[in-house]
């Protein structure tokens, strides 16, 4: 087995000549089987063991096996005796992903701390298997049944390619001991069970099912990696994104095979799930415009003829102009206050607001608008209704519910960014000006 590490850690280039790197090791077969190639191999390394106190004088006595053993090989043991039941409460999670969690802020603690150039650990063949058989039993798509990789980030996972039969193998060839985790044996859990009764009721399907099951996940591993290059490539010719909000038009995702899958990974980095996917894709065939889909930050719109998806708009509690400010705050940025006699010449810069501060009554409102608000824009002699200014000036949805507007008593004065009202505007007869530009 030792060549054919070799062979592996070289062509999949894992290591590299010169660096140091940290090994996890409980003192199982899989991690001391691991140390004792790495060492055999001339690769430099140091060893980090947790404790997690499940186990008493069991756990104590791999504490003291992993430190007896990286003293005899002149390699530096880092270890971390953890109360296990105790951050399980405190953060809410079973004892098993308190324990993930302890075991790799420790690892990365360490690695960071000494310099290390990544973060070795033995999960192998049998674990590959275990793993991609429990994603599909929580439900899973197609990226949990790529397993693990060889490396992710710090993370290395050299003997992906050797079954737990081939360690032990080793492991005896070479004389190795090791600790044994009577829990291992239990079926309290998932994985022990899967790996004592339901992957071996399997293999005796057939004689070759384990290898055929290996190659299969290979395949599906590709054809996910193949899907993959081919969506961003229709991503980036079908989505745009202006302002901050991304449209995708209905034709580039109405009929298309797998149109379902393909609207789940555009949105699953916005938090969206596949029953949502799901669920809109059904909703494409019969557009109801202004239908809408949340995640915890983003949304989702179907308009008029695209897909609408947006931040969704922070609450505006609204602010208060008295007569005299300077400058004031919105959301959407900084905008400064001055007052002064009739201009010589008019701001119509829509971001901007040049008004008659005598038609002003203050202090004046800055807030969202409002289902039923009214307003004259300028130019216009007769109210209309702002919900109609807004369609007649197409703002996308997203875009409207960040609208504000400036208010005096009870008439609006500015929509915010887009126009000021009629009555409000600098004219023959004002004489003091406020002008209000954004920053």
């Amino acid at each position: 087995m030792y060549n054919a590490f070799i062979s592996h850690i070289q062509q999949r280039k894992l290591f590299e000549p010169g660096k140091r790197y940290l090994l996890a090791c409980s003192g199982g077969l899989d991690s001391m089987a691991l140390a004792h190639l790495l060492h055999t191999a001339g690769i430099p390394f140091e060893l980090a063991h947790v404790n997690f106190g499940l186990r008493d004088s069991e756990s104590d006595g791999d504490e003291e096996f992993v430190k007896k053993w990286g003293q005899g090989h002149g390699i530096p043991v880092h270890v971390y005796r953890a109360n296990t039941k105790e951050w399980a409460e405190k953060n809410g999670v079973s004892t098993q992903m308190a324990a993930r969690e302890i075991r790799y802020q420790f690892f990365e603690e360490i690695r960071s701390k000494h310099k290390l150039a990544g973060i070795v650990v033995a999960h192998q063949e049998d674990d590959q298997l275990e793993t991609i058989f429990l994603n599909l039993a929580r439900g899973t798509g197609i990226e949990g049944l790529y397993g693990m990789s060889d490396r992710r980030g710090e993370l290395i996972r050299p003997l992906l390619s050797f079954s737990r039969a081939e360690l032990a193998a080793y492991a005896e060839e070479v004389q190795l001991a090791w600790r044994e985790d009577r829990s291992n044996a239990s079926i309290d859990y998932k994985r022990n069970k899967l790996r004592h009764q339901g992957l071996p009721a399997l293999y005796s399907l057939e004689p070759d099912t384990r290898q055929n099951l290996l190659q299969s996940f290979a395949r599906l591993k590709d054809t996910g990696k193949a899907f993959s290059g081919l969506f961003e490539l229709w991503k980036v010719a079908h989505v745009r994104e202006e302002r901050g909000i991304y449209f995708l038009a209905y034709n580039a995702i109405n009929n298309m095979p797998g149109a379902a899958t393909l609207l789940y990974f555009w949105l699953r980095p916005f938090g969206f799930n596949s029953d949502q996917a799901h669920a809109l894709e059904e909703s494409l065939k019969e557009i109801k415009s202004g239908t809408l889909f949340r995640s915890m930050e983003y949304e989702v719109c179907l308009d008029r003829e695209e897909l609408l998806l947006y931040p969704i708009a922070t609450p505006f509690s609204g602010v208060e102009l008295y007569k005299g400010a300077a400058n004031f705050d919105l959301p959407e940025g900084h905008y400064e206050v001055t007052y002064g006699a009739k201009p010589e010449s008019i701001d119509r810069n829509p971001a901007h607001a040049m008004l008659d501060l005598d038609c002003l009554e203050f202090p004046l409102q800055l807030r969202s608008w409002q289902e039923g608000d009214r307003f004259n824009p300028l130019g216009m002699t007769s109210e209309k209704k702002l919900s109609d200014f807004l369609i007649d000036n197409k703002v996308p949805l997203p875009l409207k519910k960040e609208v504000k507007v400036l208010v005096s008593g009870n008439r609006i004065a500015w929509v915010v960014g887009m126009r000021i009202a009629d009555w409000a505007k600098v004219g023959p007869v004002t004489q003091k000006s406020m002008h209000i530009q954004k920053r």
